[in-house]
């Protein structure tokens, strides 16, 4: 009878931290990661133009560093339109950055906006 409750016991406790450690998982730090993809937005363009779905497998969710040229600048929303094609979030304000500079930026790939036709990225940091 001891034995069972003792079995029972460890079994619980175990189950218990297992559940607690997949639902509070640690938080993604987007700036620590390493690049999984470097690629300009014309080549984003043409990769979904191509094959969408495949393209979404590839990047969605990835951390990716893309370039192209400043469209324009949000500092309300911390956000720079690159290309007047994708729409990035950076965690800082866009100081000394101007319309047509050229930037690098490295952040987290958030899919394809169909209905405003552009790229979304988030967790961005300013490269170049």
């Amino acid at each position: 009878m001891k034995k069972n409750v003792l079995i029972f016991l460890i079994l619980f406790i175990l189950s218990a931290f297992l559940i607690y450690n997949y639902i509070y998982k640690s938080h993604r730090v987007i700036a620590n990661e390493k690049v999984s993809y470097t690629i300009s937005i014309v080549d984003l363009k043409k990769e979904f133009s191509q094959n969408d779905s495949l393209a979404n497998d590839k990047y969605l969710d990835k951390t990716i560093e893309i370039y192209g040229k400043i469209s324009s600048i949000d500092l309300a929303t911390n956000s720079i339109y690159i290309d007047n094609s994708l729409s990035a979030r950076l965690k800082e304000k866009p100081t000394g950055l101007n319309v047509n500079d050229t930037i690098q930026i490295k952040g987290r790939f958030i899919g394809y906006d169909d209905l405003l036709e552009e790229f979304k990225m988030d967790e961005c940091k300013l490269i170049k």
